[in-house]
């Protein structure tokens, strides 16, 4: 089906709020902007926060950015973000993950990436109840629900109820720019440098919550660190940790200090994304021992970049590493510290798996995403209007 079979173009509305976030933002910029090469005949609205609107820069004339700084989430986005939506008369709207608000208009599409808020809520209380029923109902209305993995899809239809005909998994994929040119070691030095890395270290980098499993992570490379003490290169091993939330999981801090391996971890916080380019490029090693994923972004990003990863053996993350990584059983430390040994120690191994992991990362692309996706909003128009 062509976009000539219909009489008048679509409009499509897009939420991009989260267009500077981690994991959703790799998703709406990449997705918006394989959108722009491949459509050139339906129109496009995008809501996006002030400070994100250079991130949706150089979009075809068919797409129009309107500012919006009211959050996804909380009373403001439940009460003025339905009506402000219904303003635009859109043909169909597009919510990236689900923080669906209560009245949204219909038909909408929604994407869920995982249902890590369900599975690990920080808390069990009435929030966390209001916030489950918010979810469900999202998924229920949907016209169709996108899934970025086959796992997840399975999660979605048990735990949630939504009918397998309406859902679609498409997978997302590594931002180019990780495939891209090689960095020039002039400003790979610079960068590491103003950080003060001057050693080699495994990597880790995500957001930090309960299912990432960095504590356990910190054990294993506290194991690892014990048994690497006299050697020639990695006696000066680091474990350097980007993400954001760690104030929300003190867990983390306190496995570093219950360890004794305070000087060894290096906490980041936010980086920028070329930032984030160079520590992936410069690490001897990417750990991702996550009890749960929705996919697994961060690793395909870690092999595009040529670095070697040790991640968990979940069937999500299974479906986005193939066996181009090394797979660890995320429940026990001595695996994830074995996993770690075997690809710094074991230099066939880590040449197989650098190369490897290149190759699977090139396997996916925003281009069939954007394909896949233009299908779906192509398939909710006509089923409503017969």
């Amino acid at each position: 089906m062509t976009a000539s079979e219909y009489s008048v173009p679509l409009h499509i509305a897009i939420d991009a709020r989260r267009v500077r976030d981690f994991g959703i933002g790799t998703y709406i910029r990449n997705l918006t902007r394989a959108l722009s090469a491949l459509d050139q005949e339906n129109r496009y609205t995008l809501l996006a926060p002030p400070s994100g609107q250079g991130d949706l820069a150089g979009l075809g004339p068919n797409f129009q950015v309107i500012p919006c700084d009211i959050p996804d989430s909380g009373v403001q986005h439940n009460l003025h973000i339905p009506g402000y939506l219904r303003s635009l008369k859109a043909s169909l709207f597009h919510i990236p993950l689900n923080s669906v608000p209560w009245r949204m208009p219909r038909p909408y599409v929604v994407t869920i990436h995982d249902m890590s808020t369900l599975l690990f809520p920080a808390q069990r209380d009435f929030r966390h109840t209001l916030h489950e029923l918010r979810y469900r109902r999202g998924a229920a209305r949907a016209a169709r629900v996108i899934t970025v993995s086959n796992s997840t899809r399975r999660d979605i239809e048990s735990i949630l109820g939504v009918p397998a005909e309406r859902l679609s998994t498409i997978y997302s994929a590594p931002d180019p720019a990780f495939t891209g040119s090689t960095i020039d070691e002039g400003q790979r030095r610079q960068t590491l440098d103003r950080y003060s890395i001057t050693y080699p270290y495994v990597l880790y980098a995500g957001t930090i919550r309960v299912h990432k499993n960095v504590p356990r992570l910190v054990e294993a490379f506290a194991v690892l660190r014990q048994s690497l003490e006299s050697h020639p290169v990695y006696r000066n091993l680091r474990l350097v940790i980007i993400g954001d939330e760690l104030s929300k999981n003190p867990a983390v801090r306190r496995a570093v200090v219950h360890a004794r391996i305070e000087p060894s971890v290096r906490f980041l916080g936010f980086v920028p994304f070329e930032t984030l380019r160079v520590f992936y490029t410069s690490a001897e090693a990417f750990a991702f021992p996550s009890l749960y994923e929705g996919f697994g972004l961060a690793p395909l990003e870690a092999m595009a970049c040529g670095t070697p990863v040790v991640a968990s053996n979940v069937p999500s993350l299974i479906e986005a590493v193939g066996d181009a990584a090394e797979l660890v059983n995320p429940d026990k430390v001595f695996d994830i510290e074995r996993g770690l040994r075997e690809v710094l120690l074991n230099p066939e191994r880590r040449a197989w798996l650098m190369e490897a992991g290149r190759a699977q990362a090139r396997k996916f692309h925003w281009d069939a995403t954007a394909r896949q996706v233009l299908s779906i909003y192509r398939e909710c128009a006509m089923n409503i209007s017969q």
